[in-house]
């Protein structure tokens, strides 16, 4: 789908404001995620400093990047009180505040009015935020309004989920995930049959509360089959948007992060994404995530990302740049109503590489048919020409990737 008619001159009077009265942004974590953001920003001479979180360090080497500051050691109030002490130090009342992860975005959600005295949060209050955040509201939402989504059931204790009958085979996850991010800490747990949900049960619930678990179906297929509708929101009301297909992940089944996707021109996902996003009247960015179902076509609603996601880097090669139309909306600018062109790419390499590689082993995938799906224009995760710093860190990855499945593919 084109990009819808803009207001020619608004975009560049919107920046000349941005260069006038530059507005900064602090953003809360240093991954590709936030790399896109400070990017974004930083191409328009916004003012950005990264709060750097672990290990994470690529939006650190960024050139758009003039200021960095570690997170503190301790409690939750101790990183909103150093946000604070933050802002009164260095005069940044009035700055964006933009989460990139699960864990910053609830922090910053569930302590809004404080945060508020000083920046200005671009998540919601919790009071909104938790219909995204807990799946089990989400579910009821998904239920009231009649769109279609997964068989759910939200078990009380080992007792009740051994009664209730579940569509096997089905996954077992957390309803809220709030925590820092742990890649070791599987996104969902498999169970083929009764037993094995059981075990499944009590593995999870040495990681996350009992009564935060909840039980879901599989929708078949994999990342080909996943969608999702992207949107910076004004009180519920969609002001940009686009569709994407997330063709490949990580892992295949449940992804913990997208390696490969395209926009596409799905019209019929973007009707039950809004109609679910203008119920609790978000306001922000979001990212509804859906899977079609081939046992009926129908798309099932899985998901709501209330933060800058993975892939939204893509936004702005299919004509929608997400972090500044969201920087504008914040500082009280027009928003130009926009929907991003179908048929633009996006790609995280070393990820990717690995995913590919499994999928030609498989014979899922042909050598012919990856090496198609990147050739031409597409937008990396890491590396950009204006900053090529950050890619750097990408290589070593790509070469460990491309050793190890080589290897493994001479043993076979």
């Amino acid at each position: 789908m084109a990009a819808t008619a803009t207001i020619p001159n608004l975009i560049e009077r919107s920046t000349d404001a941005a260069r006038s009265f530059p507005t900064g942004a602090v953003v809360m974590g240093a991954d590709y995620r936030a790399l896109g953001v400070v990017r974004s920003l930083g191409r328009r001479g916004i003012p950005v400093w990264v709060v750097k979180q672990g290990g994470h360090l690529v939006a650190v080497t960024s050139r758009y990047t003039p200021r960095t500051v570690p997170w503190p050691d301790g409690s939750d109030q101790a990183k909103i009180k150093f946000l604070l002490d933050l802002s009164a130090k260095h005069n940044l009342d009035g700055w964006l505040l933009i989460p990139t992860d699960d864990y910053t975005v609830g922090l910053a959600s569930g302590n809004y009015q404080e945060l508020a005295t000083k920046y200005r949060p671009t998540v919601p209050c919790w009071e909104t935020l938790r219909w995204a955040c807990d799946k089990r509201l989400l579910h009821e939402l998904a239920e009231k309004l009649g769109i279609d989504q997964p068989w759910t059931a939200c078990p009380l204790n080992r007792e009740h989920l051994a009664a209730i009958d579940c569509p096997f085979p089905v996954i077992l996850k957390p309803a809220v995930r709030l925590q820092p991010s742990n890649l070791a800490i599987p996104k969902a747990w498999l169970a083929k049959d009764r037993d094995c949900l059981l075990t499944r049960y009590d593995e999870a619930s040495a990681l996350f509360p009992a009564e935060d678990l909840l039980v879901q179906e599989i929708v078949p297929g994999g990342g080909e089959a996943q969608f999702s509708y992207a949107a910076l929101c004004d009180n519920g009301r969609s002001l940009a948007s686009l569709v994407a297909r997330r063709t490949r992940q990580f892992p295949k089944d449940f992804g913990q992060l997208s390696t490969y996707v395209e926009t596409v021109d799905l019209p019929e996902l973007m009707e039950p994404a809004e109609r679910l996003l203008a119920e609790v009247r978000f306001h922000g960015l979001a990212e509804v995530e859906f899977k079609r179902d081939p046992r009926n076509g129908r798309y099932k609603v899985l998901d709501i990302n209330p933060r800058v996601w993975g892939w939204h880097t893509l936004s702005k090669r299919a004509g929608v740049d997400f972090p500044y139309l969201l920087w504008l909306l914040a500082t009280g600018q027009p928003v130009p109503h926009l929907h991003g062109r179908a048929g633009e790419r996006w790609m995280h390499l070393s990820a990717d590489l690995r995913v590919a590689i499994e999928e030609i082993l498989g014979g899922r995938l042909s050598w012919w048919d990856y090496l198609r799906s990147i050739r031409g224009p597409l937008e990396s995760a890491l590396f950009s020409w204006d900053d090529p710093l950050p890619g750097l860190f990408d290589l070593p990855l790509f070469a460990y990737a491309a050793g190890k499945r080589f290897f493994q593919s001479i043993k076979v």
